[in-house]
């Protein structure tokens, strides 16, 4: 395709807003390597940065690793609704700055968020939460999710256990998604969230241009009868 085609070319996302995409799963259930595959397929998903007010580990960059800031500015950008979701793990608190997530929908790009079930309820619930799209992930069978958790080769068996543990509380919210996959193989789950992602794209909510092309139609076919 030339420069000028390139230039001229429709872009689809123009006639659309984004979505806002939660994954989750328990760990080990694929939801990092799927993350990854649907981004490097699709270059047009953009990744949810997190802000946390722990500090930077060495090779960590501000603005792509995660925003990194104080506990005071944290805290009031939640107070002033700035964070879609956000919690506090070990002594430091995490969230999903609203501003670039906001900024990315509405340019019609989508937005993937790797998240638990409390933070995507927390975003279900944002003023963001029309756009939301919901998908779980879950395991073949409990053997298989211990066996992909040691197979990492990075957990001890104490932390292998208590991810197990914590991996049956998780479960237990699947219903409150709005597509659940059982991930026995990768490429088929993939290509599962791929068709969910076409057809959420393609529902009338989310295509205004159509009320434009209606009219267009109507008044072509008003001329046809004159």
């Amino acid at each position: 395709m030339s420069s000028n085609a390139q230039k001229t070319a429709h872009d689809p996302r123009a006639d659309r807003r984004g979505l806002l995409i939660i994954l989750s799963s328990p760990s080990g259930a694929g939801k990092s390597t799927l993350s990854r595959r649907l981004r490097a397929e699709d270059p047009t998903i953009a990744f949810s940065v997190s802000a946390t007010t722990r500090p930077p580990r060495p090779g960590e960059v501000d603005g792509k690793d995660y925003h990194f800031m104080d506990v005071e500015r944290f805290r009031a950008m939640v107070a002033d609704g700035q964070m879609l979701e956000h919690a506090e793990v070990f002594g430091n608190l995490y969230g999903s700055p609203r501003g670039p997530v906001e900024a990315a929908i509405d340019s019609g790009s989508d937005v993937l968020f790797d998240v638990d079930w409390q933070g995507g309820q927390q975003i279900k619930e944002s003023p963001l939460g029309q756009q939301v799209v919901s998908i779980f992930l879950l395991p073949p069978s409990m053997a298989e999710l211990e066996a992909r958790l040691r197979a990492r080769g990075q957990d001890s068996d104490a932390v292998i256990a208590d991810r197990m543990r914590k991996s049956q509380s998780e479960i237990s919210h699947w219903a409150e998604y709005d597509y659940v996959l059982i991930n026995a193989d990768l490429d088929k789950c993939e290509a599962q969230i791929t068709a969910i992602l076409e057809g959420e794209r393609l529902r009338r909510a989310r295509q205004p241009h159509l009320m434009r092309h209606v009219q267009k139609l109507n008044t072509e076919f008003e001329g046809m009868n004159r």
